[in-house]
């Protein structure tokens, strides 16, 4: 007799389960009991039980083994629902949050401000303002901050007072000579004192938030006045 390799792998799978008439019955069971659903599949297993043979009952550890395959199935199904509901709620509530800051000012990781005009004096002359932040690290005995245009002209600095932590700081638009600087992009710069030398502090310039979107895969975007985007998780701030 001469016996030929088998060159394709299912049907060495399908000789193995003729020879296997209980396994592949088993095999049957079990895919069937994945595809249907809990409603269809407890029905099944009643009417087996129902009418089993008494004098040869259904065997116990079979029963077992696809009621096992129909929960782990099921309870994936159930698991994979739960969390896709989740995330949907969490977004959601991550968008709800968002949206309450339009009109607020939040803290950016850039140092270029926006002077905006925030209305008009009584005698009619524009209001404007820029902020920041300055952070102080721990017992700074004082500082400065500086403020430049874009050309890196240096137009006003001020003095920060002693303290730790994170410090706004607010510039009405005035430079040094008592002129009232048009408004738009300023860099701001500060320097703070520690055990008697000056050392640079990092400055996080303040923006307001004209809208919320929502982009691909859930994630919350802040759009700023200036133009700019923000990341909601790099919101160092807001106020």
């Amino acid at each position: 007799m001469t016996l030929n390799a088998l060159n394709n792998p299912n049907d060495s799978a399908s000789i193995f389960e003729s020879l296997n008439p209980t396994r592949a019955a088993e095999k049957g069971k079990a895919g069937s009991a994945e595809e249907m659903g809990s409603e269809e599949f407890l029905q099944l297993m009643i009417a087996q039980l129902e009418n089993q043979d008494p004098t040869k009952p259904m065997d116990q550890m079979a029963f077992m083994s696809q009621l096992a395959q129909f929960t782990q199935v099921s309870g994936i199904q159930e698991l994979n629902e739960s969390f896709s509901g989740l995330t949907e709620t969490l977004t959601g509530q991550q968008a709800l949050q968002a949206s309450q800051m339009v009109g607020r000012s939040v803290s950016t990781s850039s140092n270029v401000g926006n002077l905006s005009v925030l209305g008009t004096n009584t005698t009619g002359d524009p209001v404007m303002r820029m902020s920041a932040s300055v952070d102080m690290g721990n017992n700074a005995t004082g500082g400065s901050f500086f403020v430049q245009d874009m050309n890196g002209q240096l137009v006003f600095s001020g003095t920060l007072p002693a303290g730790s932590g994170t410090l706004p700081v607010v510039w009405d638009g005035v430079d040094a000579e008592g002129n009232t600087l048009p408004p738009g992009q300023y860099r701001i710069s500060a320097e703070v004192a520690r055990n008697g030398a000056n050392q640079a502090a990092s400055v996080f310039a303040h923006e307001q938030v004209v809208s919320v979107a929502i982009g691909a895969g859930n994630t919350v975007t802040l759009n700023l006045a200036n133009g700019q985007s923000l990341g909601i998780n790099e919101v160092k701030e807001f106020f």
